[in-house]
This record gives structure tokens, C-alpha cells and sequence, in this order.
């Protein structure tokens, strides 16, 4: 079961749910009810997860999103944005509230001057913006589709009963919606000129709700209106019209108590605008005047009361009068430049605003300056709470500010290690939420994989310029070194996996140079306590997966790679020495398919496998040892193949079941053990929409945490195996999961059709002209199943035909010693849709093979010499002899049956079968004559 959309909202916990109709009030004004349900404990325990896998907590925040404070008298909160979550936080007492519902990373959030609504809006494919409330997290009204692409800016009204969107498409659209009513539609909108350029900031007015400004980084758009209609003017403005740089605008915002709009700018300068005399229409407007504040740009431009406060590229926040003379400002924050600033909702008694706590401002008189608590984000993804009554400064969040593809979680402890190419190396404890260590190695050393030895003594970390690092997993320093700089760096690429042998002596890295590098620990030695061995390049396309196991009834730890070459690699680890890492095999386990992840399969059989997913959706298990294809199954279909294996600890099951973790492109997913290709024993829901770029169980399998790369962020999920039993239950028993693969299920047409096949291949393989009497039996040999799959439309090579052969001969070999050689139709059920492919073949793929085989003609034709095309059949991948060639080949052509011979007269092989290819083929084959006359689908004019 996959969720693309759910709503949930908790303390720490995720929620799944169909796609909904949302939850409309029938007026904004109208509160009592949603008071109510805030303190409703029935209704907030529902709200609680019951999913396989359920979002627990956020590492991380989108810096390039406001982070907003909704403080107030009651509490201390402050709202931002991970992936495709909004996450509301309690400074008080450390915890989230995770808002989810967005199948797209958000891409623009407000919240309404009493703190009481947030808009969360996203970009992308079935877009959405939803409007929650603050105290109950619950979903009060959903706005789907609002625009083509999604939004990209969105504001609301004081009163918050209006809210304003700009989308994500070209040209834009800026539309405004009431969200109070149950329409869908927006009261109005008006496509802007792609003139103005891409739109991204957007404003209303606090005094008039009819008008608004919005901006780029090089136009300004004024916009008023009324009945349904919007006007609007977007005055340009160049440095020439007041002989100064006028910059880049980053915010604008409606001075209080007139009619002039300021915006700010990335030289230092705030532009002026006014209402153009003599003119009807408030939004016709234009620039009278550039005020130079400061030399250091200006990236926020907001209002507090009477006042208007700056926020610039050094990390200063500055406030000023209506005339633009400084008040007061904070120039030690520490943060780094500021991208938002916002302030607590709370009335101020008169004992407040004249307590001598309260700073002065910086004019003559001196007079106490007063102001709201505020919060302020820095795009270095810092979050700090200014308290001005007490002057002092906290930091709520110090996050990642790069991409985050290192996670590695603590193989005894709750403890959770995470690594970003901003160089910061973070360990959490994940169970108490606090932060446990961090070091900083510079942004020169951007972490790309981390990785604890079994004891979780010590830490592994690979970075992108090649360089192995090998840490102290408590104080974060080099082993050996007190504050050091030890570090291997034999590598000339980046590092993509790390791995621990079981007993820590050895360590290996796989780089991008297609190198695995092993490493040796020297006991005793303080120094040098690891030594390099050396290095073995023996794939020749990027290594997909690296693991460490242990040999069958021994102690002695094996390594074994994996490679987008298709090859499996085992290393001499014992026996290998300083610059002599040594191999012991190398096997190519798939003819077409790419490998994409590898993991040793857990004890819930006898026999000790490999698990190996690959591109074409299948989880193949290979015999440790002889490398054999074992069992080929479906594996999960959740919009793009499995990435990542990790298999859980037993613990997390009841009476010891197993299970399976795994990322695809943007999801994580949960996989119920041993596999069977039973579709409902798996789950998986978005994890990041972008990207999900690495995963790691804990070391109980209670919790799994998933990477999303560039929108630097770890999520926490609690695993919920129960809920995962129950809905493969659901699903049926024995072979019914199965028959619903089957198009039609089991009374369709395809179903009946492998009956007769199944049953027809009886009477073959007792010869079908024979008088005798005839056996009956519900099992066919298995030398007639391949048969049965190709008259089925499932063609498998020879080699998938001996792995069809060997999954059901030496099935029970393991238990009894002997051999399987027939099935029953249930077993060639499980077999046909484990072995078929997931979306069959396609004329693409022949269009690609002539692509690559073929050249272009003028007409740009892809043509194949005939000659070109006899070789390739007979020498390249699975060969076919002369004999074979021209006995399919006549069959095709319609020359001789199949099982006939093309060969007339005593002439060779060889020469009736350059005489066949002649006279019905010609000298020089396009894709389409291929696929009509030789194939046989559609004419040769390309029906396909």
C-alpha cells in the first residue's frame, strides 16, 4: 500500500490516510468548534499513526523557507518547513508536531497575524495548498490544484479570510482565494506579463486587504482588487532613473498609516513607491525616491507595530520609524545572513512596555524601546529566539545547510550520526531528541557516507574528495590523534559505501573510480592503529553495493561487491597484503538487468543467500557460496526500483519474523520476510518527493531513518510491523495475492487460457500422437515449463530458463536431499508472475536495439546491414549455432513449423541460411519491417 497524499498531524507521530475531502469551516470567524477539538484527547489520540511506517521526527530544515514564530501567551512555538512537512515546534518542551498531507517539497508558507492559521503550499504534480489549524495540527481546508506546477508564493490577509498565491509556471498566475467558503475556485486572478520576470515574493496590505504587492528580483507588481477583477501596474525601475544602483528586490512591504510601499534591495537600498497623483486606481504606482540605509544588502523587509525591520547578508536586524531613521538594532545574533524574521503574538501590559529590562533605542531621547519577541532564520539553516526583554539570544535549530547523504546509525545505543557536505558532522540522540556531539571539518570536506564498526567504538566517514576518515564514535576525533588530522586519502574519487567486517578488523570503501579499498586494524599500535592495504579495480561501471559477511561455520569475514557492470565480486580478505588486495571470484549475475543494491539475507531459511534487487523490479536470491540464482521474485512497484536493502533485527517481530527496509526514488518502504513476491506484504509512502538518498535501521529495528540529499533533511519513521501483518492479510491467502496479478484475476481470460496451457503441456510430455493410455496428474515436468511461459508471451533467454529450472529443482534439496522435478499449477502460478517481466516488452525497446546496433540514413532511419545483423545473433550475448538461427528464422518467416528444418537438398547450414536471409530478408533491416514481418506484430509499415 502506497499513500501519495495523507494528512495526519501529532506529537511525533505520522499518519496515513486516503486522499480526502478536506475539513471546511463554514466561516473563519466561526472558532468555537476547532477550540473545541483542540482539547478534544479522543480525537488527538485518532490522529496518532497506524501505518507500517510513521513520521516520528524532523532532522533538518529548509533554510530557504521562513521560518515563522507563532508564540503567544500560551506557548512558545515556532513553524518550519522539512521536505515535503510542515513541523511545528515547541521551544518549551522539545517537541514537533509533524504536518503532512504534501506529495511535493513545500514551496511557500504564512501564517495569519494571530498565529492561529498556517498555509502550507508545494510545487509540482498534484499540488496543494492546505490551511491548518496552529493548536489541533488538523487540516481545516484544502485547496487542490490550485495552480498548473503548483505555487510559489503565497500570503494572507490581516483578518486572514483572503489568501494570495503565485504559481510556479510561466507565464504566472496570481490568484486569490477564500478559503472561508467551500468553493474550489479563486474569487479572481490575473495572469501576469512574462515581462516582469518570475514573481516570488507576495504581500497585502495590513490596513486594506484589496490591494497587494509582489515582486522579483527585477520587477515590482502593484495589484488592486475589486468584484472579482484585479488591476494591476508594474513600473519598471533602472539605475539610470535616479543615477543610483538600485540592486536586486528581495521584500516588499506596505508602510503602515500611508500609501507608500517599501522594498528592499541586495545593495543596501530601499525603494520608495507611491500612488501616482491624480489617479483613480490605487495600484498604479511609482518610484519617488532611493533611500541608501546600509552598504551590505537587505534580505527581509517586514512590519512590527509602528515599526519597519530589515534583516541583511551579515546577520543583522535593524529597526526603523516611518521615516526610515534607526531605531535600534541587534548586530551580534551570530547566525549568519538573515532570510526571515518574525515576531510573537502577545499584548503587552503597561507594567511590560515600561520595564527597565526593555534596551534603549538609539535616538536622543533614549526612550525604552519595546517589542515582541522575535525569531529570526539564516541561510546557513540557524534558528534563533530573540528574547528583548532579557536581551539575550537563543538558537532553536543549528541545522545542515548542504546536501545530506550520510546517516549511520548506532549498532547498540539510540544514537543517530549524520554528515553533510557542509562538513558538519552531528551526533543525535534520537530517543531524548538532543544533541549529543557535532564538529565542524570545513566545508572543504564534504561527508559523503558514515558508517559504525559492530561495537560502535569507532566511525567510518568517506568524503567527496576520496579522503577515509576513522573516528572516535564519542568525541568525534581521529582515532590515534588527539585533535588530529589522520586520514587516508588513496582514493581519487568520491566515496560512495563503508563498510566493518563483523569482528572490526578490517574496513572497505567503494569509490567512484569503480576501486573497493580495504583497510586493516593494527591492535596496539596508538599512532598508526589502521593500516591501508591497498586497492582492486575489478568492475568497470560504477560499484552499486559493498557488504561484509561471515564465512559458513567459521569466523573468517568475506567481502563482496556488486556493479552496475552486472558483476558480483568476492576478495581474499585473509590472504591479501599490503598493495596485493586479492580476489577470489567474480561473477556476472544478470545478462540485462543493472543490480542496484546488495544484502546478506537473514536466517529465516536454511541455506545462506545474497539478496539482490535490480532495475527490472526483481529481488533475486543467490546461493552465498556457488553464486547461483536461487529464486527470482517481484519485488516492490513503487514508481522506480529498489535503491537500498537493510535488513531489520529480528527484536522488532513477533517471535522472531523478519523484516526488510528499502528506499526507491523518493519513498521508503517496509517488506515482510522470508519474500514470496506477495505485493501485499510490502508498503511504501513518500519519504522525501525529491530525492531519498540513503537509509539505516536502528539497532532494535524499531526505527528507520532516511536521507533526502539536497533538501538536507533526516526523517525519523517508527516502524508499525503489526500494521503491516494486518494489511497483508487483507490481501488474501495462499495463491489469492497472486491471481490478482494475473490481468483479470482468476476468472479472466488469461487465467483460463494458462489452465489449458498447463494442461495441454500434460499431454505433450506424454506425447501427444501416443494411443496409450494416459496418466492424469495435476503436476506438469519441469521441462515443460518453459513452454508454457513463452505460449504465455513470457520469452525467457536461456539463462532465465535455467534459473527457472534450478529455483524449483533444488527448492527442497536443503530439508530432504532430493531433487524437485515437476509442478503443480499453483507453483507455476508463483513462478510466472515472479519470473515475467513487470511491464513486458515494449517496441521501444527494439527501437533501442537497432539504436545501438544500427546506423541512421539520410532520412534518419535506423537500418541494420544483414550481415551486421547475422552476426550479432549468432556471437553476441546468448549465441545461436547456424542450425538454431535458421530454424527460428524459418518458423518466423513462415518457411518450415517450428522444430522444422530450413535445410533442402544436402546444403549446408551455413549457406541455407545466407539463402534464406536473401531471399526474404533484405540487404538492410528498419526496426518496423523487423517487427511486422519477421515478428510478426502489425504490418511493416510500423503498426505496433
Amino acid at each position: 500500500m502506497s499513500t501519495e497524499n495523507s494528512f495526519s498531524a501529532g506529537e511525533g507521530e505520522g499518519h496515513e490516510s486516503p486522499r480526502a475531502s478536506p475539513v471546511t469551516p463554514k466561516s473563519y470567524y466561526d472558532t468555537a468548534a476547532f477550540d473545541e477539538m483542540k482539547n478534544n484527547d479522543e480525537l488527538n489520540e485518532s490522529l496518532k499513526g497506524n501505518s507500517a511506517l510513521n513520521l516520528v521526527w524532523s532532522f533538518g530544515i529548509n533554510r530557504n523557507i521562513p521560518v515563522h514564530n507563532i508564540s503567544d501567551a500560551n506557548r512558545q512555538a515556532v513553524f518550519y518547513v522539512t521536505a515535503h512537512t510542515g513541523v511545528l515546534y515547541d521551544c518549551i518542551t522539545n517537541r514537533q508536531k509533524l504536518l503532512q498531507g504534501h506529495c511535493n517539497d513545500l514551496s511557500c508558507t504564512c501564517v495569519s497575524a494571530n498565529k492561529r492559521w498556517l498555509v502550507t503550499a508545494d510545487a509540482g504534480d498534484d499540488s496543494m495548498i492546505i490551511i491548518w489549524d496552529s493548536y489541533s495540527c488538523i487540516p481545516v481546508r484544502t485547496i487542490f490544484d490550485p495552480h498548473p506546477g503548483g505555487s510559489i508564493a503565497v500570503c494572507m490577509t490581516a483578518d486572514a479570510k483572503y489568501i494570495a498565491t503565485l504559481s510556479s509556471s510561466s507565464p504566472q498566475v496570481m490568484s486569490i482565494w477564500d478559503w472561508t467558503t467551500e468553493s474550489n475556485d479563486p474569487v479572481c486572478s490575473l495572469t501576469l506579463s512574462e515581462e516582469y520576470g518570475i514573481q516570488n515574493f507576495i504581500a497585502f496590505s495590513s490596513e486594506d486587504c484589496q490591494q497587494l504587492v509582489s515582486n522579483g528580483h527585477e520587477r515590482v507588481v502593484f495589484y488592486f482588487w475589486d468584484n472579482e477583477v484585479i488591476h494591476h501596474s508594474a513600473p519598471p525601475l533602472t539605475d539610470e532613473d535616479f543615477n543610483k544602483v538600485v540592486g536586486l528586490f528581495s521584500q516588499s512591504v506596505f508602510q503602515p498609516k500611508s500609501s507608500k510601499v517599501l522594498t528592499g534591495t541586495s545593495v543596501g537600498n530601499i525603494v520608495v513607491w507611491d500612488v501616482v497623483a491624480g489617479n483613480d486606481m490605487p495600484c498604479n504606482r511609482k518610484a519617488f525616491k532611493i533611500v541608501r540605509l546600509q552598504e551590505k544588502g537587505i534580505n527581509v523587509v517586514t512590519i512590527v507595530d509602528s515599526y519597519i525591520v530589515t534583516g541583511d547578508v551579515v546577520g543583522h536586524v535593524k529597526f526603523l520609524d516611518l521615516e526610515l531613521r534607526l531605531l535600534n538594532w541587534y548586530n551580534k545574533l551570530g547566525g549568519g545572513p538573515i532570510i526571515s524574521v518574525s515576531f510573537s503574538h502577545e499584548q503587552m501590559n503597561e507594567s511590560m512596555s515600561t520595564s527597565p529590562k526593555h534596551p534603549r533605542s538609539a535616538t536622543l531621547e533614549g526612550d525604552p524601546f519595546v517589542v515582541n519577541d522575535f525569531v529570526f532564520g539564516t541561510e546557513t539553516a540557524n534558528v534563533g529566539l530573540y528574547k528583548t526583554r532579557e536581551n539575550t539570544n537563543q538558537f532553536i535549530l543549528k541545522q545542515h545547510d548542504a546536501p545530506i547523504h550520510a546517516i549511520a546509525a548506532h549498532p547498540k545505543e539510540a544514537k543517530i550520526c549524520i554528515g553533510g557536505y557542509s562538513g558538519s558532522l552531528q551526533l543525535w540522540d534520537y530517543e531524548k531528541k538532543q544533541l549529543v556531539i557535532s564538529r565542524s571539518f570545513g566545508s572543504k570536506v564534504m561527508i559523503q557516507c558514515l558508517q559504525f564498526n559492530p561495537t560502535g567504538s569507532l566511525l567510518a566517514m568517506g568524503g567527496t574528495d576520496g579522503s577515509v576518515r576513522i573516528l572516535d564514535a564519542r568525541t568525534l576525533l581521529e582515532e590515534g590523534e588527539d585533535d588530529g588530522v589522520a586520514v587516508f586519502k588513496h582514493c581519487h574519487d568520491c566515496i560512495t559505501h563503508l563498510t566493518f567486517s563483523h569482528d572490526s578488523k578490517y574496513l572497505a570503501s567503494a569509490d567512484l573510480d569503480h576501486c573497493v579499498t580495504l583497510f586493516q586494524a593494527i591492535p596496539g599500535n596508538f599512532k598508526e592503529p589502521w593500516l591501508y592495504l591497498g586497492k582492486q579495480r575489478a568492475h568497470y561501471k560504477r560499484i552499486s553495493d559493498i557488504t561484509f559477511g561471515v564465512a559458513l561455520d567459521s569466523d573468517v569475514p568475506r567481502l563482496l561487491s556488486l556493479g552496475e557492470d552486472r558483476l558480483m565480486v568476492e576478495y581474499d580478505v585473509i590472504n591479501s597484503g599490503i598493495d596485493d588486495v586479492r580476489l577470489i571470484s567474480s561473477d556476472r549475475i544478470e545478462q540485462s538487468a543493472v543490480p542496484t543494491c546488495l544484502a546478506w539475507y537473514p536466517p529465516v531459511v536454511k541455506e545462506s543467500f545474497l539478496v539482490v534487487a535490480n532495475d527490472q523490479f526483481k529481488l533475486k536470491l543467490y546461493n552465498s557460496t556457488t553464486k547461483m540464482c536461487r529464486k527470482t521474485l517481484l519485488g516492490p512497484t513503487y514508481g522506480s526500483p529498489l535503491r537500498k536493502l537493510v535488513m531489520l533485527p529480528s527484536e522488532n517481530g513477533c517471535g522472531g519474523q523478519h523484516y526488510m527496509g528499502y528506499i526507491t526514488e523518493n519513498k521508503v518502504g517496509l517488506q515482510i520476510l522470508p519474500l514470496d513476491g506477495n505485493p501485499h506484504k510490502a508498503m511504501a509512502l513518500i519519504a522525501h518527493p525529491s530525492h531519498v538518498s540513503n537509509v539505516v535501521s536502528s539497532y532494535d529495528g524499531g526505527y528507520l531513518f532516511t536521507a533526502g540529499g539536497c533538501d538536507s533533511c533526516v526523517v525519523m519513521w517508527k516502524v508499525n510491523s503489526e500494521s503491516l501483518e494486518a494489511s497483508s492479510q487483507l490481501g488474501g491467502e495462499d495463491l489469492e495475492p497472486f491471481y490478482e496479478l494475473l490481468e483479470g484475476g482468476r476468472d479472466g481470460e488469461l487465467f483460463q487460457e494458462l489452465e489449458d496451457y498447463f494442461y495441454y503441456a500434460l499431454l505433450r510430455s506424454q506425447n501427444v500422437d501416443t494411443m496409450e493410455k494416459r496418466e492424469t496428474s495435476t503436476r506438469i515436468p519441469l521441462s515443460q515449463v518453459p513452454f508454457v511461459m513463452r505460449a504465455l508471451g513470457y520469452y525467457p533467454t536461456e539463462q532465465e530458463v535455467d534459473d527457472l529450472i534450478n529455483e524449483v529443482k533444488y527448492s527442497e534439496y536443503v530439508d530432504t536431499g532430493k531433487y524437485v522435478q515437476d509442478v503443480d499449477l499453483g507453483e507455476f502460478i508463483r513462478l510466472y508472475v515472479n519470473h515475467r517481466p513487470v511491464f513486458g516488452l515494449s517496441s521501444a525497446d527494439l527501437d533501442d536495439a537497432f539504436t545501438r546496433l544500427g546506423r541512421k540514413n539520410k532520412d534518419g532511419t535506423v537500418m541494420i546491414q544483414r550481415d551486421a545483423f547475422l552476426s550479432v545473433l549468432q556471437n553476441k550475448g546468448e549465441h545461436m549455432t547456424e542450425g538454431e538461427l535458421s530454424e527460428l528464422l524459418s518458423t518466423l518467416l513462415g518457411i518450415a513449423d517450428l522444430g522444422g528444418s530450413a535445410e533442402v537438398g544436402g546444403v549446408s547450414q551455413k549457406e541455407n541460411l545466407i539463402s534464406l536471409l536473401k531471399t526474404h530478408l533484405p540487404e538492410r533491416i528498419s526496426a518496423d519491417m523487423f517487427l511486422g514481418k519477421v515478428l510478426g506484430f502489425g504490418a511493416a509499415s510500423g503498426e505496433r
